[in-house]
C-alpha cells in the first residue's frame, strides 16, 4: 500500500485510490452526525452541533449553510472543506441565476457540485475534499428535493439520508420509518420531530437546544406568520419547542 498511497490519482493494484477513501474518512473523523428527510411539502436537515471549547463564541460554529434564498445544505465532515465547498457552491448559484433569471434548482445545484468534485479526484494538484453535502430545497417543478453529494463526485437524490460516523444506524432507522412511503408523513413540524427523534436515537443523547442545528425549506417563515419555500435555519427557541412536543408525546 505504501507505494500507492503517496500518489493522489493512481490506482493501487486492487483498484482502489486511497486519496478519495481518505476523504470518506474525514468525514467521519469529525465525529459529528447529520440527517436530512423530505416531507411532502417541506425538507429539513439536522445536525449536532458541538463547540470544541467555552471560549469558543458558539453563534461562530455551524454546519448549516444558505447557498442561495431556495437551497439549503447541511455540511459533515472537515468545517475548513465545507466553508470553502459552501463559497464555491454559493458562487455557481449566483452565476445561474444572474445567467438564467432564475434560482439555480437544486438537482442541478448537486450535479454541478458533483462534477467539481469529480475532478478533484481525478489532478495530482487537487485534493479530494473530506466533506459530504446534503442539499435541500422546495423546487417549483419537483416540489421538496434532496440530494447528496460525496468527495467522489457521485450524487443522488433521496427520500432520507445521513452522513457522519453513525451513519448507517441513522439509515436503518430512518428506512424503517419511511418503509413504503414517499415522503415522511405529517407537516413540517413533525418532519422535524422525526429527524429528532432519529439523531437522539442512534446517538443515544438526550439534546438541548443548543446541541442542535436545524435547516428547514417549506417551514414557517421568520415571523412565525404562514410557511415559506425558501431556506432558513431554526432558532433555539424553535428548536425548544419541538423538543418540548418530543417530551410531551413520550
Amino acid at each position: 500500500m505504501s507505494g500507492y498511497d503517496r500518489h493522489i490519482t493512481i490506482f493501487s493494484d486492487q483498484g482502489r485510490l486511497y486519496q478519495v477513501e481518505y476523504a470518506f474518512k474525514a468525514i467521519t473523523s469529525a465525529n459529528i452526525t447529520s440527517i436530512g428527510i423530505r416531507g411532502k411539502d417541506c425538507a429539513v436537515v439536522l445536525s449536532q452541533k458541538k463547540v470544541a471549547d467555552k471560549l469558543i463564541d458558539p453563534s461562530s460554529v455551524s454546519h448549516v449553510f444558505r447557498i442561495s434564498p431556495s437551497v439549503g445544505c447541511v455540511m459533515t465532515g472537515s468545517i475548513a472543506d465545507a466553508r470553502a465547498s459552501v463559497d464555491r457552491a454559493r458562487g455557481e448559484a449566483a452565476e445561474f441565476r444572474y445567467k438564467f433569471g432564475y434560482e439555480m434548482p437544486c438537482d442541478v445545484l448537486a450535479k454541478r457540485l458533483a462534477n467539481i468534485n469529480q475532478v478533484y479526484t481525478q489532478r495530482a494538484y487537487m485534493r479530494p475534499l473530506g466533506v459530504a453535502t446534503t442539499l435541500i430545497s422546495v423546487d417549483d417543478e419537483n416540489g421538496p428535493s434532496l440530494y447528496k453529494c460525496d468527495p467522489a463526485g457521485y450524487y443522488v437524490g433521496y427520500k432520507a439520508t445521513a452522513s457522519g460516523p453513525k451513519q448507517q444506524e441513522a439509515l436503518n432507522y430512518l428506512e424503517k420509518k419511511l418503509k413504503n412511503k414517499d415522503s415522511a408523513q405529517g407537516n413540517w413540524e413533525e418532519v422535524v420531530e422525526l429527524g429528532i427523534t432519529a439523531l437522539s436515537n442512534v446517538l443515544s443523547v438526550d439534546f438541548k437546544k443548543h446541541e442542535l442545528e436545524i435547516g428547514i425549506v417549506g417551514g414557517p417563515k421568520a415571523d412565525g406568520e404562514g410557511t415559506t419555500t425558501g431556506f432558513r435555519a431554526l432558532t433555539e427557541e424553535e428548536i425548544d419547542e419541538r423538543l418540548q412536543a418530543i417530551a410531551e408525546k413520550d
